[in-house]
């Protein structure tokens, strides 16, 4: 039987990516991805209209001349749909970012579909926070780690480059976020299964080790990779804690790296993390990280009664 040409236009696209991680990887490519409001103002710049490297082309998302890129990797990348004409020029509808040793591949800037794959300074962050933990305390052997809301796959593979012997599941409403995480993943050396959906609920028994990097910002376009939802946007984070952590294995671990609007010096994700542990029997470490992200959200009215957003870390853990 044949399959189906969706399928068939799939793995096209995995063996383009996964050509162009390893051409990178060969030319030592090295790109941080910053926050979209600083790569505008880079881009804004009179000198930065057309690429004229790799960086250009894979970072900053600039259209380029056809001959800048290898032949052989240009031609595979335009059958794959992974580019677009711009006039004589193309353009990478792909990011590809550097994570310590490692080569993601994202949505290109801007990201500005409801369904963008997005990476960013707090995917960096998440991974920091994930390594530190994970080396103050590593996951035994055979353990099952489920990375919820995957994205590109940055949470997993930091996970699995410090405990490699783990069994990994990735999740995402977004069919683009696996197929890319899957993609990042292989290249990083990480076997990983895909599971299309909310939360946990796809997975059977009981979870060792979850990582969340939820959104946490009201955005009015309704973009999944960075509107939070109620509590000034902290809803998604405690619908993901309240989803995973009674499904905690005795001495599983819940991972939440996001962000918490402060009223009247109040943090109503904490306050509300601090009950679900208890009524789990379950320890909760919370730490606010950087009291003050994003300011000039606080000028819009969903924002009116809030002195502050904060980037905070939770470990909840079941005795």
């Amino acid at each position: 039987m044949d399959r189906p040409a969706s399928a068939a236009a799939d793995d096209r696209q995995a063996a383009a990516l996964h050509a162009l991680i390893g051409f990178l990887k060969e030319r030592r490519y090295c790109f941080v991805t910053p926050t979209p409001a600083s790569h505008a103002r880079v881009l804004a710049r009179g000198d930065r209209q057309h690429a004229g490297d790799l960086r250009d082309i894979f970072g900053w998302s600039l259209p380029f001349a056809p001959p800048l890129l290898d032949a052989g990797l240009r031609d595979m990348l335009d059958s794959a749909g992974l580019l677009e004409q711009r006039g004589a020029r193309l353009r990478s509808t792909v990011r590809v970012s550097t994570l310590g040793p490692d080569l993601l591949v994202h949505s290109a800037y801007p990201t500005d579909d409801r369904h963008a794959v997005f990476f960013g300074p707090d995917s960096y962050r998440f991974a920091r926070f994930i390594a530190e933990e994970l080396r103050r305390c590593p996951q035994r052997e055979g353990a099952r780690l489920v990375d919820i809301g995957t994205g590109a796959g940055a949470g997993a593979i930091a996970a699995a480059h410090c405990c490699p012997a783990v069994e990994i599941v990735l999740t995402d409403i977004n069919p683009e976020a696996l197929r890319l995480a899957t993609v990042n993943a292989a290249a990083a050396g990480v076997d990983a299964r895909c599971v299309l959906g909310e939360g946990v609920s796809g997975i059977a028994g009981a979870l060792d080790l979850v990582l969340a990097n939820p959104p946490y910002i009201i955005d009015p376009a309704g973009r999944a990779y960075r509107d939070g939802g109620d509590l000034h946007g902290a809803g998604v984070a405690l619908a993901m804690a309240r989803d995973a952590v009674p499904r905690l294995a005795a001495g599983g671990r819940f991972l939440l790296y996001t962000g918490s609007a402060i009223v009247r010096g109040g943090d109503a994700l904490r306050y509300r993390l601090r009950d679900l542990a208890a009524a789990e029997g379950c320890r909760l470490r919370y730490e606010e990280i950087d009291p003050d992200v994003f300011g000039e959200e606080l000028e819009t009215p969903a924002y009116a009664d809030v002195e502050r957003i904060a980037l905070v870390t939770a470990v909840i853990e079941r005795a």
